[in-house]
């Protein structure tokens, strides 16, 4: 009725039962009273509350004229109709990413390629490049640069020994030639870019057997032809892990827009108002309404704090605590583990550059930008996120290989920020403005201890989307859970998410991928496969078109219910085949 999109038939039974004539309506007095009640503001907003049941206290998106053009946006507008299935991978696929144009797409699988679709009415592969002649195992992670001119693309390199580790490739988008090769340890540090030529990777120097250094790189793109008067690469930051743990999936956040988000996602921030109050978890995936409003059962991220040394020297730390032991005054005794993380944070303490101490006074004029990535201090599984402010001078290779000269007491450097989310991190993705942080994680049991690091926590099967402010370093207290996993902590794998401006999607062990409304916080969508889903990919200037991969060898084209329409409208239609028969006949 009014030439309007069909609604689904639940949301006619709400008509029915708001308007109590679900007895005698017919479909026919619907039609004839459509034009009067398309347009009740009232009557919409109950049933918005009631169909995706929404507490009250939550108002209206931002950008909403009514409540009507709110209903149709949420049902009319989500990339859930399947409208392609690409099938020229052969194995797993990993990764989707799209480029800034939103007119070509990479993948990368376990088959060992990297192939390049051109985004059309109709998706086509325009190029494929396998990885194996490089001796890699698998491509797992690609990233188009601000340009769109080159590709990075991550993989897993096999070398001596048949020994892992990672290796990053930049590939020019304009013929598709390989322009250089950096080696990043771990593999799971996947790499990214900072600027338009330059490239992050990660080197991993062993110190004891469960201590470790981690060291960051900045890469020129092309190292290959560069002059070699030039520096092609710099330390950007050296950072020391304890317990078995290390740095991996890094990422850059860039601050200049932080004063004008896409979407605000504090209510009180949007009516201008504060509240104290807070959001509980909504388990989208239950049908009961009293399981969702339950209280979280996990600890809030929290800020790490950084431990006090008292005022007591590294060197006569580590001296008390030889004598000490040799003394038999350290009890219970200490295994060989807990000894060397004590030696290790000891030998560090007076060694450390010290962090910023005005992280969250970033000028929104700035250059500035932060280095996010995963992080531990428990344990090896992922379990925290660190922030470290890269510097505008720092974002050259221009200067001495090992970065600006270091007092001995500035060995080490210190992160500037650290969330503690009490689970395994199983992926991260950044809202497109870099304003919030949307994070993936399987938490840990309640008041979990855990004594020695090579043995985490058992984790929970479903997953907690978290989301935090990068402007405040804040949680949004609005934890998500409607996707599920169930491999162990030692065998569990990276589960890429994607965020648009309005919604936010992930993939899941479940076989499905799922759609949420970031303003809601209402599961909106599930995307079936036929096995794990490992990637999801928003166009960048078309949020209805999204892409699935899975380990079922395929990516999926999901569009909106809208724009399947228009595409459809736009196609002719066959001519009947009495009509052709008529018109043979007649000639």
């Amino acid at each position: 009725a009014g030439g309007g999109p069909l609604l689904p038939d639940s949301v006619l039974y709400e008509i029915f039962l708001y308007l109590d004539h679900v007895d005698v309506l017919s479909v026919g007095l619907v039609c004839q009273q459509w034009h009067a009640v398309a347009r009740d503001e009232f009557l919409w907003k109950e049933l918005f509350y009631r169909y995706y049941r929404i507490s009250r206290e939550v108002p209206r998106h931002p950008a909403a004229v009514s409540w009507y053009d709110e209903f149709q946006r949420l049902y009319d507008t989500i990339p859930c109709v399947e409208v392609q299935a690409l099938k020229e991978h052969n194995d797993q696929v990993l990764h989707l990413s799209f480029s800034h144009s939103g007119c070509l797409f990479a993948s990368c699988s376990k088959d060992c390629t990297v192939k390049i679709w051109s985004n059309e009415l109709d998706i086509s592969l325009q190029h494929s490049s396998n990885m194996r002649p490089y001796n890699w195992s698998y491509t797992q992670f690609s990233q188009f640069n601000s340009d769109d001119s080159l590709l990075l693309v991550s993989g897993v390199f096999v070398g001596p020994h048949n020994s892992s580790s990672g290796e990053i490739a930049v590939i020019s988008m304009e013929n598709f030639t390989l322009l250089s090769r950096v080696r990043n340890k771990p593999y799971d540090v996947f790499g990214c870019w900072l600027n338009e030529t330059n490239l992050i990777s990660g080197n991993l120097h062993r110190i004891g057997r469960i201590t470790s250094c981690s060291v960051l790189w900045l890469n020129n793109a092309f190292q290959g032809i560069e002059s070699e008067n030039v520096n092609v690469v710099k330390r950007l930051f050296k950072i020391q892990n304890l317990n078995a743990s290390t740095i991996r999936t890094v990422m850059v956040a860039d601050c200049s827009r932080y004063d004008s988000p896409d979407l605000l996602l504090d209510y009180e921030e949007q009516l201008a108002a504060s509240s104290t109050s807070t959001c509980p978890v909504f388990d989208l995936g239950s049908d009961s309404e009293e399981e969702e409003a339950k209280p979280k059962q996990t600890p809030e991220p929290a800020v790490q704090e950084l431990p006090d040394d008292g005022g007591v020297r590294a060197e006569d730390g580590l001296q008390q605590l030889f004598d000490d032991i040799m003394e038999g005054r350290v009890r219970p005794a200490m295994t060989e583990t807990e000894l060397e993380t004590k030696v290790a944070e000891l030998f560090v303490r007076n060694r450390t550059k010290p962090p910023e101490l005005n992280l969250l006074s970033t000028d929104s004029n700035s250059k500035t930008k932060y280095l996010i990535f995963t992080t531990g201090c428990l344990t090896y599984s992922p379990h925290q996120i660190g922030i470290k402010r890269i510097l505008p001078h720092q974002m050259t290779t221009a200067g001495p290989v090992l970065g600006e000269e270091r007092r001995s007491d500035e060995f080490f450097d210190s992160l500037d920020h650290v969330i503690d989310i009490h689970g395994h991190i199983i992926g991260m993705g950044l809202s497109p403005d870099h304003r919030y942080l949307y994070v993936n994680s399987r938490a840990w049991p309640r008041d979990c201890v855990i004594s020695d690091p090579m043995q985490p926590p058992p984790i929970a099967e479903e997953i907690d989307l978290h989301v935090f402010d990068l402007k405040t370093m804040k949680e949004v207290k609005r934890a998500l859970r409607a996707h599920r996993a169930y491999t162990p902590n030692e065998e569990c794998f990276f589960i890429f998410l994607d965020v648009s401006r309005d919604f936010v999607a992930s993939g899941a062990e479940d076989r499905h991928g799922y759609i949420w409304d970031r303003h809601y916080n209402i599961c909106l969508a599930k995307l079936q496969h036929d096995n794990v889903v490992n990637s999801v990919a928003f166009s960048p200037v078309e949020q209805e078109l999204l892409l699935t991969a899975s380990d079922d060898t395929t990516i999926k084209v999901w569009r909106s219910p809208r724009v399947v329409r228009i595409q459809q409208a736009r196609k002719p239609r066959p001519r009947k085949l009495l009509f052709s028969w008529l018109m043979n006949q007649k000639s």
